[in-house]
């Protein structure tokens, strides 16, 4: 991974290029924001500019030998920690990082904004408790005794270091507090917190901000092939996380803006019969499918709380969107919005514990048909 495969977020690239440019390199970091961001990334185009050989201003050269073994995952200096579970074919006891090493390599490939349940699919250890053992410990320990092979740096990447058994977050706090020469430690953590105090305490924080909607407008519509409308829906419902807009646009293909315009016409209209097979409709739909459109319900009702004060430059919705949102707040007071939101999360809340989803939509709809004001 290199900095140029990162839309976006140009801040935090000058940020971490200029601490090795001016050598001010921090031996513990730790990379921390919103989970399906760029953490991860960030963490790998950093690890893979320490050790190249030809650094620029902006980048890694991205084509000298070391370069090259970074971007397959495979440089000896750089080491990887990450959460495993037993599975199938390897016993709990035997289940550390580097059992695991060519499904990481394979996952890195593939979903580098994943979670650990990404992650879990992947090396098969789904419905297991994962955690990083103590034996991984003593693996960090054997890996860090040795001087760099190649590389200018010796890296160790500890990917979701929440997951640290007890012993094992003891056993790294003296290396943390004591790294050989040149060693560098990458914490990457969507839940920081939840870490140990005396690690949080030993290391340099690095935030790494939400993707803005318009820098995720330009990922989904340039490497997914997104079309424009679909992806700014998906912006304003995934709140900077590249991988909960693509699992939103997985289970819900679907025109959310359209659905819910008519939705809305038709309970302004009091057409109770087609309120009705629209109910019905919404409830064929899968139910990730549904509960994204109530999500989506509830962003645009966000949208119109802000309309209803004037307050433009708030405003995240564009175009046709925008327009519409501008007319649909002036159906709604400050009350309306904030019961119908309330029934919103109600129904999502309902829909998860399997409630019967065409009495669902149809009780919404009875509650927004009185809601308006005519």
């Amino acid at each position: 991974m290199r900095f140029s495969d990162i839309h976006g977020l140009t801040k935090t690239k000058h940020h971490l290029i200029s601490s090795v440019q001016r050598n001010k390199v921090a031996h513990a970091q730790l990379f921390s924001g919103v989970e399906g961001s760029a953490l991860l990334p960030m963490a790998l185009a950093y690890g893979t500019y320490l050790n190249c050989e030809h650094p620029g201003d902006t980048d890694a050269c991205g084509e000298c030998a070391a370069c090259t073994k970074s971007l397959k995952y495979v440089h000896p200096d750089i080491h990887f920690i990450y959460p495993v579970s037993g599975t199938e074919e390897v016993k709990v006891k035997d289940a550390v990082s580097k059992v695991f090493l060519p499904a990481w390599r394979k996952f890195l490939l593939a979903s580098p904004y994943g979670n650990v349940v990404d992650w879990a699919i992947t090396f098969g250890g789904e419905n297991k408790n994962l955690n990083i053992s103590k034996e991984e410990s003593r693996q960090m320990i054997d890996a860090l005794s040795l001087t760099a092979f190649e590389g200018r740096y010796k890296i160790m990447l500890i990917w979701m270091p929440e997951y640290l058994h007890p012993f094992a977050a003891n056993g790294i706090l003296k290396l943390l507090e004591e790294p050989a020469a040149n060693t560098v430690f990458l914490l990457v953590s969507p839940q920081k917190d939840r870490l140990l105090g005396t690690i949080r305490s030993r290391t340099q924080l690095v935030q790494i901000p939400a993707f803005s909607d318009e820098e995720m407008v330009h990922i989904l519509t340039r490497e997914y092939q997104l079309d424009e409308e679909k992806a700014r829906q998906l912006a304003q419902l995934a709140d900077g996380s590249l991988r909960t807009a693509l699992q939103l646009h997985e289970e819900a293909d679907l025109n959310l803006h359209d659905m819910f315009i008519d939705w809305m016409r038709l309970c302004f209209a009091r057409d109770y019969l087609k309120i009705s097979d629209t109910a019905d409709k919404f409830a064929g739909l899968a139910k990730a499918a549904q509960k994204t459109f109530l999500l989506y319900g509830l962003q645009i009702l966000r949208e119109s709380l802000v309309a209803g004060f004037e307050e433009d430059k708030l405003l995240r919705i564009r175009g046709n969107s925008r327009t519409f949102v501008k007319k649909f707040s002036q159906t709604l007071n400050m009350a309306a919005i904030d019961l119908l939101a309330a029934k919103i999360s109600d129904a999502h809340y309902y829909l998860e514990r399997n409630a019967n989803a065409k009495i669902v939509f149809m009780n919404l709809s009875m509650i927004f048909t009185k809601s308006f004001n005519r």
